[in-house]
């Protein structure tokens, strides 16, 4: 999401399982986080998505390609651990956990200062480094058990950023901030740091961690081997977004709950009486949470609201696309979204590499040439650096392979696969 002065930023980030010239399933699961990257370039470099023309494609990135990053982590967490039993987990309390925590930091170092350099975007990276840690332990649950708290969460934590926003005083402004190296200056900056991480931050634990459990619980329930298991994920998945956005439009526009939004605008957030969407206005500021003035605010699903409604369209898109690009991998058209998939295998290179050009000489940039440099150069870098690198320590990306030797301490050749390392799978 683009930062309009001093309020607005925002992205996704991951790392993927598999390469791009690997088995069908994972070169398909890296398709689609490559095409995140490039709903992350069209929400940060393209002009304002308006509904008309090739503006509907704007449209559908906006508040999807953040949700989607985040629920490929969960699913490519799960890839990479399918088929290992206890018996192949290292031993021991340093060998199990120390990669885990030195990816968090690298990603939370990056975070930190990418804010710092204001590119203009809500950086997410100090986030993702907080879902990971969260995850652990989650990664330990039966399937079943996993399942029911996945599903739970879509409703428990936007009503736990519902409830709480009067608490920490942002019942109807004051969220959307993201962590900045300002606040490790003292104790106070810290637990400000560790609010908008949790809670009222642009991307904060408790509405966007249910993604994470979503692409965990379809990772673990979702054979890609299977050919139908695909064609199931893409039909469940449309029914899951239609179910979702289909049923907060009905709530707004049948019965009465845009109404009743638009007097509690005038009455608790007046500042965007002035918009041309008033809902839409109070919602951009809120990003990450659901404002606290009113309770029908749970029953909308437009961009960044993190409602219930919109987690469940989001996550419906997400399981739909992974299907549809696994059916693609497997057909003739399969050679036609290898640059997506090269792009997917260097998510986090893209997403800081991009960051650094948006805090630099693109500062503000809001244009569909900007829009079209930014994919060709990425499109054209990723599919070259695959080409001539397939099987180099950087086919996964320059900023991939320091993370993994970061955490592994060794040569990464040397080294058996774990956690995700890419933009949208974890990065």
């Amino acid at each position: 999401m683009r930062r309009p002065s001093r309020t607005d930023t925002g992205t996704g980030t991951g790392t993927g399982t598999g390469t791009g010239t690997g088995s069908g399933r994972l070169a398909a699961v890296d398709a689609v986080r490559g095409l995140a990257v490039l709903g992350m370039f069209a929400v940060h470099v393209g002009p304002g998505p308006r509904p008309e023309g090739a503006g509907h494609l704007l449209v559908a990135a906006d508040g999807r390609a953040p949700a989607l990053f985040t629920l490929l982590a969960g699913f490519s967490l799960a890839l990479a651990q399918r088929g290992r039993t206890p018996a192949e987990l290292p031993d021991g309390w340093a060998r199990r956990y120390r990669p885990l925590l030195i990816r968090c930091a690298v990603l939370a170092g990056l975070g930190l200062l990418l804010a710092a350099l204001w590119p203009g975007i809500l950086v997410i990276l100090a986030f993702f480094a907080v879902y990971f840690l969260a995850a652990e332990p989650f990664t330990r649950l039966s399937t079943p058990a996993l399942t029911a708290v996945a599903g739970v969460s879509v409703a428990a934590g936007p009503l736990l950023s519902f409830l709480l926003g009067p608490v920490f005083g942002s019942e109807a402004s004051g969220r959307g901030a993201v962590p900045e190296l300002t606040a490790l200056a003292g104790w106070d900056g810290l637990g400000r740091m560790l609010c908008e991480l949790l809670l009222t931050g642009a991307y904060p634990l408790a509405t966007y961690f249910p993604y994470v459990l979503v692409g965990l619980a379809l990772g673990r329930l979702c054979d890609l081997r299977e050919r139908r298991v695909a064609r199931r994920m893409a039909l469940w998945g449309t029914a899951a977004a239609t179910a979702g956005y289909g049923t907060a439009w009905v709530a707004a526009h049948v019965l009465g709950g845009r109404e009743r939004l638009l007097d509690t605008v005038a009455a608790r957030h007046p500042e965007a009486l002035g918009a041309a969407d008033p809902v839409r206005e109070v919602l951009r500021g809120q990003f990450g949470a659901v404002p606290s003035t009113s309770w029908d605010w749970l029953l909308v699903a437009d961009p960044y609201s993190q409602t219930p409604l919109e987690t469940i369209g989001n996550a419906g898109v997400g399981c739909a696309l992974i299907g549809l690009f696994v059916l693609a991998a497997r057909s003739r058209a399969g050679a036609r979204v290898r640059p997506l998939t090269a792009l997917g295998t260097m998510a986090l290179s893209a997403y800081v590499l991009h960051a650094l050009v948006l805090a630099g000489p693109a500062h503000g940039a809001a244009f569909w040439g900007a829009l079209a440099g930014f994919a060709g150069v990425a499109l054209a870098t990723a599919w070259g650096r695959q080409r001539f690198w397939a099987d180099g320590p950087l086919r996964r990306g320059p900023l991939e392979h320091l993370l993994r030797l970061a955490a592994q301490g060794r040569p990464a050749a040397s080294v058996v696969r774990s956690a995700p390392t890419r933009v949208g799978d974890g990065a």
